[in-house]
């Protein structure tokens, strides 16, 4: 029979659906083939980007080239330029889309994945991120930052180079303020951080663990929205992701590294978004938040239904996503 599991942060309901159960072998998806052509964010086509913002040598290059580059979006959503200028228009508020956008080019290598990159080079990624909101949140401007990437084109992704983005803006989005009023409510009732006992209670049951070390923790939630959806937390209590000590981003960078090459090898390298969830800046989260990673395999369609109700269907309950990759092995 199918179930319906409430997630214990937000209160969102989802439908596992066995009576329409798929196995995981039935998701695997065809990998994409490669579009060619010119690639800007390729090494030698620097000039084609605007000027970096930030970037990390390549130190098998002795300096001379890069690992990790930062530019400005060259299409941006908001821009850092300029001043909000709230105002009214009748009953609708508006102000100026002032932000930032920023294109973090991950690799010099075009055919890299997540799974095929040393655990160095994803460091040097989660550094950057590190780096970039570190930097950004000085702007009094800017309440908040989106750290996500889209790879492959069902994603939403438009460059095959790989690369994530950022967006800061002046506002903290309804999903954060939803995630934040659900963990508060909880730590108001229990006096503890949501996501910590969650940690806790997959690590005893085990069912849902997918990869851990001793300082992260990668598992398939109680009540994912979508097949293979896998979310990274930190066992330390750490609201804000630019508060995490560096030291500790080679850990993450080896759980990361794990977890897609066990989903690649499950499911074919399929097209997905990965998503970073902090803590808002000038707002006392530290309390009872809990930063954290989601990465959704994009296998399933979201449709009339879930849009209209704000439910979401699952064919493949987690505990059965999990096992299948614990079970694999690991390929590229």
């Amino acid at each position: 029979m199918s179930e319906l599991r409430k997630d214990p942060v937000i209160g969102r309901w989802v439908i596992i659906s066995t009576e329409r159960a798929k196995r995981p072998s039935d998701l695997k998806v065809e990998p994409a083939r490669p579009r060619g052509g010119f690639c800007p964010l390729c090494p030698g086509n620097e000039d084609k980007t605007p000027p970096e913002v930030f970037s990390i040598a390549d130190e098998r290059s002795g300096g001379r080239g890069w690992a990790v580059r930062v530019v400005p979006n060259k299409f941006p959503a908001l821009s850092i330029e300029g001043s909000l200028q709230k105002r009214a228009e009748g009953m609708y508020d508006i102000m100026n889309g002032v932000g930032a956008h920023e294109v973090i080019i991950e690799t010099p290598d075009h055919a890299a994945t997540f799974s095929s990159m040393p655990v160095a080079a994803i460091t040097n990624i989660l550094l950057t991120f590190k780096n970039r909101l570190t930097a950004l949140k000085q702007d009094s401007r800017l309440h908040y930052i989106s750290v996500f990437k889209n790879c492959g084109e069902a994603a939403g992704a438009t460059l095959e180079h790989p690369h994530s983005q950022l967006i800061a803006l002046p506002v903290i989005p309804r999903r954060v303020l939803e995630k934040l009023d659900g963990a508060q409510a909880y730590f108001n009732y229990k006096r503890n951080c949501v996501f910590c006992d969650i940690i806790n209670q997959e690590t005893a049951d085990g069912r849902r663990l997918v990869v851990s070390n001793d300082h992260f923790i990668a598992f398939e939630p109680f009540a994912p929205r979508f097949p293979f959806e896998t979310h990274i937390l930190p066992r330390a209590h750490l609201a804000a992701f630019e508060e995490t000590p560096a030291e500790l981003m080679s850990a993450l960078a080896g759980v990361m590294s794990t977890v897609f090459k066990k989903l690649n090898a499950a499911l074919g390298f399929p097209p997905f978004n990965f998503m970073l969830h902090t803590a808002p800046f000038n707002k006392d989260v530290g309390e009872f938040y809990h930063w954290h990673l989601e990465i959704i395999p994009r296998l399933t369609k979201v449709a009339g239904f879930e849009w209209g109700s704000g439910f979401y269907i699952n064919p493949t309950p987690p505990e059965q996503a999990a096992q299948y990759l614990r079970d694999i092995e690991s390929g590229r």
